[in-house]
């Protein structure tokens, strides 16, 4: 396989990984919120607990995967297999 491919592939497998964490955080945080805190609180705090839970999720998506990437990075040189996304234009 050539650099280009290498690159698609790699840029594909890495948005499939980066929502496939993002929902398994998700639903882990979902579930143990609706067993334990949603029964004893109120309506409107169950909502806002849901976009904070959401959010959250996000930002810890993030923060492992940029781990996950700083990792990768350490153990495979990246140049070796994979061609820029971004160049610099030369004048």
């Amino acid at each position: 396989m050539n650099k280009k491919l290498n690159t698609v592939l790699f840029v594909l497998g890495a948005t499939v990984a980066n929502v496939a964490i993002m929902m398994v955080l998700f639903l882990v945080v979902f579930i143990l919120y609706a067993r334990f805190l949603a029964p004893v609180l109120s309506e409107g705090v169950n909502s806002m607990a849901l976009l904070v839970i959401f959010v959250g999720s996000i930002v810890a998506t993030y923060f492992i995967y940029n781990r996950l990437i700083k990792h990768l990075t350490d153990k495979i040189e990246m140049e070796k297999y994979f061609d820029p996304i971004f160049r610099t234009k030369k004048k």
